[in-house]
């Protein structure tokens, strides 16, 4: 009996071992940290992997180091000009000081509440020192926007932290609506500044289309003056050329120059209807009666 007391004691012992020893030795990995707390009070932080030792009777809470991604859900705002308008935007954090983190907020969901908090008014006091029209205007300054942004994380980084030990990474908007009772008044001062941009190019497009057409009548003008300053200059070229072959034709035979310009001069002014009506001694009248011999 007291031989079956031994063993079992043994094997109390070993198992008692055993547990302390799984209870002491735990593993922290690369996405992680481990806040080590003895009986709910936090003792230290654990940041590096690997295998760990700890008592037994201390507690080990893992926390996942890693970004996480907060939206949260749309809220209304209201602008400088008093114009409401609905935000959906979303948050980027991860969790800086377990300690703090563990002591005001305790786990993730509790802290996406605080967190809605913070950058709810933060939001709100970035609308409220902009005007609708500069928000939703097609010609938003998108550097001026993302400033605003940058700003926000900031500062919405500094009080999380702060507060709850949370590090806030960015905070951007996805969508910008507005409420229905906002929207035609909006969208028409919108179509309106969209017409005057339109009209504008028209107009630019008609004083360009005005000068082109100016210098295309100009340059035809001037194309034309040349063309007829060249056709005249070739026709007196033609005229004085045909001249000198005249007068060349006229010095080397006369008669026959002169029976040549006659019957040219019947082909224009006789045919089948002419009735001519000639003195005896007309030149024409010679050559129609005695032919060639008129003309010596």
């Amino acid at each position: 009996m007291k031989e079956l007391f031994t063993r079992h004691k043994k094997a109390i012992l070993a198992a008692a071992g055993l547990l302390a020893l799984w209870l002491s030795v735990f593993t922290v990995r690369e996405t992680e940290f481990v806040l080590i707390t003895q009986f709910g009070k936090p003792l230290y932080t654990i940041t590096d992997a690997g295998l760990h030792v700890k008592w037994p009777w201390w507690t080990s809470t893992y926390f996942d180091r890693r970004l996480r991604i907060y939206n949260p859900r749309p809220s209304e705002f209201l602008t400088r000009d008093k114009k409401n308008l609905v935000a959906e935007s979303y948050v980027a954090w991860r969790i800086e000081d377990p300690r703090k983190f563990v002591q005001t907020v305790g786990d993730a969901g509790a802290a996406e509440m605080r967190l809605h908090d913070v950058i709810w008014s933060g939001l709100s006091a970035a609308f409220g020192t902009h005007d609708l029209e500069s928000i939703v205007s097609v010609r938003t300054d998108a550097g001026q926007a993302r400033q605003m942004l940058d700003n926000l994380a900031l500062e919405t980084d500094k009080a999380a932290l702060a507060r709850y030990g949370i590090r806030v990474v960015d905070v951007r908007i996805k969508r910008l609506n507005l409420p229905e009772q906002n929207k035609q008044s909006v969208y028409a001062r919108m179509r309106a500044e969209r017409e005057r941009i339109a009209r504008q190019y028209r107009a630019e497009g008609e004083e360009q289309a005005l000068r082109i057409r100016a210098d295309a009548d100009r340059q035809k003008e001037e194309i034309l003056s040349v063309a007829y300053k060249q056709a005249e200059k070739t026709k007196g070229e033609g005229d004085a050329e045909a001249t000198r072959i005249y007068n060349g034709a006229y010095s080397r035979n006369p008669r026959f120059y002169k029976l040549l310009r006659t019957l040219e001069s019947y082909k224009k002014i006789l045919d089948e209807k002419t009735t001519a009506i000639l003195s005896s001694d007309s030149e024409l009248l010679k050559v129609l009666m005695r032919g060639e011999a008129a003309a010596r």
